[in-house]
């Protein structure tokens, strides 16, 4: 048999009872990975570590699969530009959630004879959107349509996380503005103590005239 050692490395050819010695010497379990090979290949591993580490592999790859969601945009064309403009801005939407995207030109009548019309219009709107996305399905023909599948850079994780980022950012920032406004002073406030030491004055003036004496009763 192929030997291959704990760390990838390449032992050789050896027979059966060497690599049981050598898994014997180093606590580890000889597991043949490549049985169809000549000779077949055996690896020196921990299985139990191995089994764990191929099930949680296994169990990321579903959840990224049951996340992923593809979306579609159906195309005329000969789109004028502000229809070309909103379609991209969902497509670009889509890709930004991490989401596929099927592009679906529709070709009636006549324009089934101009299909280079479709993916001129396909090649377009992947140079638009490269920057948060690839082709992923070249463009193709589908009875009287032509199709394309972009894909999206991030994974559908990634962009979910990102947007509970930008979330929690707007929320912060809304309520940071609310406690300013709730300290700020009002306008009327502000006028209010201002004014109050003039109306402060002008009351011990009052007092002053009423409580002092005039000269004639001070006389008598």
């Amino acid at each position: 048999m192929r030997l291959v050692g704990p760390s990838g490395e390449q032992v050789g050819i050896v027979p059966l009872a060497k690599a049981l010695e050598l898994a014997q010497e180093y606590d580890l379990d000889l597991v043949e990975v490549a049985a169809s090979a000549r000779p077949p290949v055996c690896k020196l591993m921990d299985y139990g570590k191995f089994k764990y580490e191929s099930a949680m592999k296994a169990r990321e790859a579903r959840k990224n699969q049951a996340h992923t969601v593809i979306k579609e945009m159906k195309l005329r064309p000969k789109i004028d530009p502000h229809d070309y403009d909103t379609k991209k801005g969902h497509v670009v939407r889509f890709l930004k959630q991490g989401d596929k995207v099927k592009i679906t030109i529709m070709f009636r009548g006549r324009e089934q004879s101009r299909p280079e019309l479709g993916y001129r219009l396909l090649q377009r709107l992947a140079s638009d959107v490269e920057d948060l996305g690839f082709i992923e399905s070249n463009p193709k023909q589908d009875g009287r349509n032509m199709i394309m599948v972009l894909g999206p850079h991030k994974k559908k994780t990634e962009a979910m996380a990102e947007a509970r980022e930008a979330q929690a950012a707007r929320k912060a920032e809304r309520q940071g503005v609310s406690a300013t406004d709730e300290e700020a002073p009002s306008e009327d406030a502000t006028v209010e103590a201002e004014s109050a030491p003039d109306e402060a004055a002008a009351s011990a003036e009052v007092a002053e005239d009423v409580e002092a004496p005039t000269s004639h009763e001070a006389s008598a």
